[in-house]
């Protein structure tokens, strides 16, 4: 039976090889969870495998449904965006109504959050783990960490596809509850998602303490340069010191602190959605992970 639901599955991703990989992992998810519940039903005689595949699909006719459905279901950030010859300074400009920008700049903002959540408890979780290894129930109790490393790595994988605007898989990977203990804990530890996700959970700590980091400085210092006008004229406050002696700026640089400003701030987007565009693909290399 095992054999040939892995047959299925093998099958389903020869099909599926042009689609994108996280829409792969997501009918895999869904046919063996489909396929293996429907065999181990109780009660009743339990359907031959090839009347279970005759109701849910054969390979062919599941990878041509999700290859129908794959356009559909992309984020729509992803959508090719039309490209207008605009000259650079409106391109440099136009960065402002760009929605993959600013899910980048939300992105920037929480990764702090988000990144020091997971370093916590992938820390906690390890330490435990190896605490407890010694005893009877160490090792199912480590299992049962490292899978709510994959949950937290899935949940992540969310964040991005709606922030960061690539495709990540929405399906948990399919966990089986007819096998022995033992062939459990060789499936958990045995799986690169398993790895890799704990890995990110790592590495989504020092990311997001440079992002927010680099956001927050690079944002403040705009907003401190436009606000020199207002600050020098209005509030007569002095912009620095010098000996002991207060000092202001000419009048004439006030239109240049402006322009800086803005351009740092228009920058600052462009940096936020570069930044984002490389940790989508980081995030791609490790959670969707064959």
């Amino acid at each position: 039976m095992s054999q040939t639901i892995e047959n299925y599955l093998a099958q389903l991703k020869v099909l599926m090889k042009d689609c994108d990989p996280a829409t792969v992992r997501d009918a895999q998810a869904d046919a063996e969870e489909y396929l293996r519940s429907a065999m181990a039903m109780e009660g009743q005689e339990a359907p031959s495998l090839d009347t279970i595949i005759e109701e849910y699909g054969t390979p062919e006719e599941t990878a041509a449904a999700y290859q129908m459905m794959e356009k559909k279901m992309n984020p729509s950030l992803t959508m090719p965006q039309t490209k207008i010859d605009r000259p650079w300074l409106g391109r440099f400009f136009g960065i402002f109504g760009d929605a993959r920008a600013w899910g980048s700049v939300l992105y920037m903002l929480i990764s702090l959050i988000t990144g020091t959540l997971y370093f916590s408890w992938a820390v906690t979780g390890i330490s435990l783990s190896v605490s407890m290894i010694i005893m009877i129930f160490g090792i199912p109790l480590a299992a049962l960490i490292f899978l709510s490393f994959r949950g937290l790595a899935w949940l992540e994988g969310r964040i991005v596809e709606a922030l960061l605007g690539v495709r990540m898989p929405r399906r948990p990977v399919f966990t089986r509850k007819d096998i022995t203990w033992v062939e459990k804990l060789k499936a958990i530890f045995g799986s690169k998602i398993t790895w890799f996700s704990t890995l990110f959970l790592f590495v989504q700590f020092p990311l997001g303490i440079i992002y927010f980091v680099l956001f927050i400085t690079l944002f403040a210092v705009g907003l401190a340069f436009i606000a020199v006008p207002v600050l020098q004229y209005v509030y007569h406050i002095p912009m620095f010191m010098w000996d002991g002696v207060a000092h202001v700026f000419e009048p004439w640089t006030m239109p240049l602190f402006v322009l800086a400003g803005i351009i740092l701030l228009t920058t600052n987007m462009h940096i936020a959605k570069g930044l984002g565009s490389l940790h989508a693909k980081l995030a791609r290399a490790l959670l969707v992970a064959e």
